[in-house]
């Protein structure tokens, strides 16, 4: 079964960089697409950054020019290097990807649990 874990959140003062990880394991065969999600409380979630496979990357206009995605084929995971981090970047950060696992068909959607990112003013 596909799991995604979220490492690398905390707490950091504006001005501030995290790096925040997302590792896929699980029966996978191929990783066409992952992203980067936060959502805070009483709020929708918002899409933060995407990598596809062939390494097209966007961002949300909010994190242009401050973040970064990045991924590591070989250990899918994929990475979200925050730089110059507000107090607005506060939020629950989830990592999603579609994957195509052995024995199904249809790639599929799944999502992490979450990393918390505090950015104190």
């Amino acid at each position: 079964q596909v799991q995604l874990v979220e490492s690398g959140g905390g707490l950091v003062q504006a001005g501030g960089s995290l790096k925040l990880s997302c590792a896929a394991s699980g029966g996978i065969v191929s990783i066409h697409e992952m992203r980067w999600y936060r959502q805070t409380p009483g709020n929708q979630r918002e899409l933060v950054a995407g990598i596809t496979s062939g390494g097209y990357t966007n961002y949300a206009d909010s994190v242009k020019g401050r973040f970064t995605i990045s991924k590591d084929n070989a250990k899918n995971t994929v990475y979200l290097q925050m730089n110059n981090l507000k107090p607005e970047d506060t939020a629950l950060y989830y990592c999603g990807a579609d994957i195509k696992t052995w024995g199904v068909a249809a790639t599929r959607a799944y999502w992490g649990r979450g990393t918390q990112v505090t950015v104190s003013s």
